[in-house]
């Protein structure tokens, strides 16, 4: 019987995702090759392979359940209704992000070029909305929210069909891709696009000019709605969740090997010259990709369905987070560049740490408690005073409970 109820896994698992974004973008001052904002003087080529290998994975993981969450959000809505709600959680804290918390990021950077300026007199220039680099208005990493906002008004439409009883005949229809490992079909479109169309262009993350890759990470919350409307595909992922982990192991493994012995596309010791032998080379990334994603939801769906007390707190906790941490980490690594006699991993290891303990104490302190600053950074209204509830007595496998 199909469930509209929640997946606790889920929410842990984009606990987790949030956590490898906070290691991935507290990794780039120090990480060798990769531009980023704030850049200390010695790089690191290990903490650069270990991004590689999150980014490959960090943000389709986060689409993936973004589509799972559209899902959820749709029960009981009008396309209009669920609209209104995502511009209240997606719209307004992108607004409040590109006017309030990116600038102090550019303006660290600036100051970092040379800027001697006050703040100020800089954060005057936003207003100018002349988009980086060239001027002060930007949304740096919060284009996911943006991209999510699109995707999420365009696909309203089909996602209100597809949550409503007239999608019955086609959800029954879809169960037959739970059958032994068709589930994988539904990956073809987005590996074979990465290979055809993305992995010949670069990653901008400016919408306008990313449409590539804007249309790649799109087939994720596709795939993810699709799973979570499908309970039999969710168990499939379940069964298989070792297949997609093997798949996913070996990609990322054979491109390592590729790519640190300098046998792919651009570099002499590439053996191949014909197009079709580039386009193998470029399913790799997809495939590492797809494969990681459905062995997370798998394994999450296996042994992380259990609801702690502390995930209530987590769940609210992980957007404010995600929208204040790489500001944080930017005015932080400012600072921390400059120190002398430090090793990389040192700096790494306090900016991470640093990080979790300016950004949880903003969002402890000065978001969660407020009405107006929770419906800014895109939070559900605090909960109204319930009066006690009479105890109810459960009995769960012959263990009696007692729950308010």
């Amino acid at each position: 019987m199909e469930t509209t109820q929640r997946q606790t896994y889920l929410d842990w698992l984009r606990i987790f995702s949030i956590i490898g974004v906070l290691f991935f973008h507290s990794a780039m001052p120090y990480v060798a090759e990769n531009w980023w904002h704030i850049k200390n003087h010695e790089t690191s080529n290990l903490l650069m392979e270990s991004n590689f290998f999150l980014h490959l994975f960090r943000m389709p993981l986060l689409f993936f359940i973004s589509g799972t969450v559209s899902y959820y959000m749709m029960q009981n809505r009008s396309s209009l209704g669920f609209i209104g709600l995502r511009f209240r959680r997606l719209f307004i804290p992108l607004v409040v992000g590109m006017l309030i918390i990116v600038p102090p990021q550019i303006y660290m950077e600036r100051l970092n070029n040379g800027y001697t300026g006050g703040y100020w007199e800089f954060y005057k220039t936003v207003f100018n909305f002349v988009p980086y680099p060239k001027g002060s208005f930007s949304w740096h990493h919060l284009w996911f929210i943006a991209y999510l906002l699109v995707y999420d008004i365009i696909f309203a439409p089909a996602f209100a069909w597809m949550a409503s009883p007239k999608s019955k005949s086609f959800k029954e229809k879809l169960s037959v891709l739970a059958r032994g490992k068709l589930l994988y079909l539904l990956t073809l479109p987005g590996i074979l696009w990465y290979a055809l169309v993305a992995s010949n262009s670069p990653e901008t993350n400016n919408l306008v000019q990313d449409m590539p890759y804007f249309v790649y990470w799109l087939f994720f919350v596709l795939v993810g709605f699709i799973c979570i409307a499908q309970p039999k595909l969710r168990d499939s992922l379940e069964r298989n969740r070792r297949f997609a982990l093997t798949i996913g192991f070996l990609a990322f493994i054979l491109l390592d090997v590729l790519r640190w012995n300098k046998i792919e596309p651009g570099y002499e010791r590439w053996p191949f010259h014909s197009q079709l032998m580039t386009t193998s080379f470029s399913l790799l990334p997809p495939m590492v990709a797809w494969g990681w994603v459905l062995a997370l939801i798998g394994y999450g769906k296996k042994y992380l369905n259990r609801k702690l007390k502390v995930l209530g707190y987590l769940n609210q906790a992980v957007y404010p987070f995600y929208i204040l941490h790489q500001t944080v980490i930017v005015i932080l690594a400012y600072y921390i560049v400059q120190t002398q006699n430090e090793s990389i991993l040192s700096k790494y290891i306090y900016t991470v740490g640093m990080t979790v303990f300016v950004t949880v104490g903003i969002y402890h302190l000065l978001v969660q408690p407020f009405p107006v600053m929770r419906f800014l950074f895109g939070m559900k209204p605090m909960d109204r005073a319930k009066p006690a509830e009479t105890k109810k007595i459960e009995k769960i496998d012959d263990v009696v409970v007692l729950s308010a």
